[in-house]
């Protein structure tokens, strides 16, 4: 086995083994703490699909966490007011009908999006993005029928078959499941002909060409596939909070989780995962002792940007990736 499998299996173990001990010992924060971390390292896993394989600098990735959160939100709503929704379709509070709805709107967000983004490259790409996420950003402010500015509240979780999602602990799991299952997926696709060829094009763009690949394509199935997962993640923050708002949208989630990809290790496997814990560590050890606690972030992505290029991972790990 090699360091990064060897660290990767000591991240899966104590993001696990932690929140139940909490849980055991009545301490719900803890838990919902655990949980926070499982979804934003989620939401950062699918960025890290386009920017770590890819080299896709998306800076619009908070559109489709936010758009998750709304489907998770507005499902909710109208399956707990028995409504339907516009007038014809059945609402649902089941979590698998609620991901399976939000993968397809973010697949379906995402596909003109990076049609029209992946015709351009570097900082032109990261502006695009940046100003497709900020006009859905603006659509949910002026949204009133859900909230608008204000948000929108979700009175009861949204539910998961066999487990009680109102318990800290199912509901992590549920999302710690979710998160393993992802990252499995990830490892596969970067294994894949697909993966190399992703990996390739981010490289050396003709020489992918040149052998009959088209780097177009590749780069938009990623680019939607990414879309997708961090849709799911948004879902599972908004049941998480019982709160959506337009902020889920804003340029400062998409900045935080590229943070979190560049602190774990752009490209690694566990890199989100070792980016959202120390993230979330520091946002909690630091918040209550004072407002600017991100300088202090701020100086650790220095030193990761300036001395461990490869992130926490990698200082760990060295240069083998997906181990």
């Amino acid at each position: 086995m090699s360091r990064e499998a060897a660290f990767n299996a000591a991240l899966a173990i104590l993001l696990l083994a932690v929140p139940l001990a909490a849980y055991a010992l009545d301490e719900p924060f803890y838990v919902a703490l655990a949980t926070r971390i499982a979804i934003l390292a989620l939401a950062a896993a699918g960025l890290n699909l386009a920017l770590g394989l890819g080299g896709l600098v998306s800076f619009g990735h908070a559109a489709f966490f936010g758009v998750g959160g709304y489907v998770a939100g507005i499902l909710a709503v109208h399956a707990f007011n028995a409504e339907p929704l516009f007038g014809l379709l059945p609402a649902s509070d089941q979590m698998p009908v609620v991901w399976l709805v939000a993968a397809l709107l973010c697949a379906a967000v995402a596909l003109p999006i990076g049609a029209i983004s992946l015709r351009t490259s570097g900082v032109y790409f990261i502006m695009i993005t940046l100003a497709f996420a900020q006009m859905i950003y603006y659509f949910a402010i002026s949204w009133p029928a859900y909230g608008g500015e204000d948000g929108l509240s979700i009175t009861v979780r949204n539910a998961f078959p066999g487990l009680s999602t109102a318990n800290p602990a199912g509901f992590f799991v549920v999302c710690y499941v979710l998160l393993m299952a992802v990252l499995a997926l990830i490892w596969r696709i970067a294994n894949s002909r697909f993966g190399l060829a992703l990996q390739a094009a981010r490289q050396n763009e003709k020489r992918v060409a040149a052998v009959g690949i088209r780097p177009f394509r590749v780069r938009l199935a990623a680019f939607v596939i990414s879309a997708v997962i961090t849709g799911v993640a948004g879902a599972l923050y908004a049941d998480l909070n019982r709160f959506v708002s337009p902020s889920m949208m804003s340029w400062h989630m998409s900045g935080e989780l590229i943070v979190l990809v560049i602190l774990g290790g752009t490209g690694r496997l566990f890199g989100p995962v070792a980016g959202a814990i120390l993230y979330v560590l520091l946002e909690f050890a630091l918040g209550g002792v004072t407002e600017r606690w991100q300088l202090f972030l701020g100086f650790i992505l220095l030193g990761v940007v300036l001395f461990a290029r490869g992130g926490i991972v990698g200082l760990v790990a060295g240069k083998v990736r997906h181990g």
